[in-house]
């Protein structure tokens, strides 16, 4: 049987430097629960499913697993054998189970051959023991189970081996060898990046019906939504829990922040009234009426939440567009025998915003190089109008310089920058995208995902552009600077 609890922290905290990124978080986690973990881009999402996994020890305060579960961590950059096939990696994930069924066919074949009674009676009795074992873990079917979950997660093929993956396709591989494992609490770090329509439909079912624990940091809300049935937020280094999905956390948080305006208005209120009277009363300076001023300078000191500026991401436009903007005449586009396009024609329209879907593979990102000519058609034609300025957004973070800070990353160091034509500050822009005071002297190889794709977002859109190209721009951020993000796209004049 379970315990109540599969995993307990207690007065957890950890640092960064000068910065305190979880401060005292006690927390117990029940068996069964579906969590999902929310709040901005560096407030410690990835760093608490890093403590719970055991990866990052350098904390104050416990954090333990219960006795005899097993976790699986699946991170954003997944740990696997590189030098392995994907087969080979899934094969070992359930490599127990394969040991069992391997051990319960030797018994089979050993008691085809002449045993005393006390020799067959004790395997007899081993066999039971394994086949109840192999029952419930549904060991009997493991080439089916593999089979079933590649596809559902659009593995390439099995033989291909791992260190020639992109990024996406390890998560996705990491992800199949979790699911196969079947461990009593799974910690999931953005498990829908990289994933189309239809895969992550099916994986918000077996995580739904999944036995165990499920600790989701996702920026999806409607994954979210159709998943959780409780919220971690985590606040200024603290964890706050509320029963729910994510449509009632917002309802919840709502409350509270009304709450606490009330509050807040009703104390500025009190200390503009207090300080009328000690600035105009004479018997302020009164000894007896010392108490008074205490009271007053209590009420001043009151800590109030320190509120992080809001994000403002406005999309800087280039020169106004034609009436032609982008048209496809017949394009085809094939590697090998895959075909993406077969004789593929549009016309895009001005001022319109277009979805590209489709299932993992099928060529939204070789469209996008197409357009900005980083990749040739193998036929057609595809004709650019006179007035297109391109801003072209992908989903490879991968060429920021590490050793740069952010500041330095975004501007270059300088302290104007050009953006879409216009001159201004450049720590003023930065500050837009939520990165502040000295976070801007922070280094990019310490950013989360979330703040990566952020700078990535500063960074490229400073550009300009009025034909713009998004690929995956939703990659990890924080659901506040997501929707931000919406709306500036809505706004955008292009």
């Amino acid at each position: 049987m379970p315990p109540k609890f599969i995993f307990e922290m207690s007065n957890v905290s950890r640092r960064y430097g000068d910065k305190e990124v979880l401060r005292d978080i006690s927390l117990s986690f029940y068996y069964g629960a579906k969590i999902g973990v929310v709040g901005e881009n560096g407030s410690g999402k990835s760093t608490l499913l890093r403590i719970m996994a055991g990866i990052d020890t350098d904390i104050h305060g416990d954090a333990k697993l219960a006795p005899k579960m097993k976790l699986r961590y699946v991170a954003q950059e997944p740990q696997l054998e590189l030098d392995k096939t994907i087969r080979e990696n899934l094969l070992a994930a359930i490599k127990p189970t394969l040991d069992m069924v391997e051990r319960f066919n030797k018994i089979s074949e050993l008691l085809a051959e002449p045993l005393s009674d006390n020799e067959m009676n004790k395997l007899l009795e081993e066999m039971a023991i394994l086949q109840d074992k192999i029952d419930v873990c549904d060991g009997w079917q493991t080439d089916r189970l593999i089979d079933l979950i590649s596809d559902a997660l659009v593995l390439p093929p099995d033989d291909t081996p791992v260190g020639r993956l992109s990024g996406g396709e390890r998560r996705r591989v990491a992800l199949c060898v979790a699911l196969l494992e079947k461990p009593d609490m799974l910690l999931l770090d953005e498990p829908t990046n990289h994933l189309d329509a239809e895969t992550v439909q099916w994986l918000e079912t077996a995580l739904r019906e999944y036995h165990g624990t499920v600790i989701i940091v996702t920026h999806d809300r409607y994954f979210l939504d159709n998943i959780t049935k409780w919220i971690l937020e985590l606040d200024k280094g603290r964890g706050l829990p509320f029963e729910g999905n994510y449509s009632s956390w917002l309802k919840q948080k709502a409350e509270l922040l009304r709450v606490t305006e009330k509050k807040e208005t009703q104390r500025q209120r009190i200390l503009a009234r207090e300080l009328e009277w000690i600035n105009t009363s004479v018997r302020a300076r009164n000894v007896k009426n010392q108490s008074r001023i205490n009271a007053y300078e209590k009420i001043a000191n009151q800590s109030v939440d320190d509120r992080n500026g809001d994000v403002l991401i406005q999309i800087p436009s280039g020169q106004r567009l034609g009436d032609k903007v982008l048209s496809f005449k017949e394009v085809s586009k094939a590697y090998g025998d895959n075909v993406l396009l077969d004789r593929c024609s549009f016309n895009l329209p001005p001022n319109a915003i277009v979805g590209v879907i489709g299932p993992n593979g099928i060529g939204k990102t070789t469209l996008f190089r197409m357009v900005t000519d980083q990749e040739k058609p193998d036929s057609g034609k595809i004709e650019i109008g006179p007035t297109v300025s391109i801003g072209y957004v992908d989903q490879h973070r991968d060429a920021l310089n590490g050793d740069r800070t952010i500041f330095e990353e975004i501007t270059d160091g300088k302290d104007s920058i050009d953006v879409g034509g216009v001159s201004i500050a450049s720590r003023a822009y930065v500050a837009r995208f939520n990165f502040r005071g000295t976070q801007q002297q922070k280094k990019v190889s310490q950013c989360s995902g979330g703040e990566r794709n952020r700078l990535h977002l500063a960074k490229m859109l400073r550009r300009g552009g009025n034909l713009l190209l998004l690929d995956e721009p939703t990659n990890d951020l924080d659901v506040d600077t997501m929707r931000v993000l919406e709306q500036a796209i809505i706004d955008f004049q292009g």
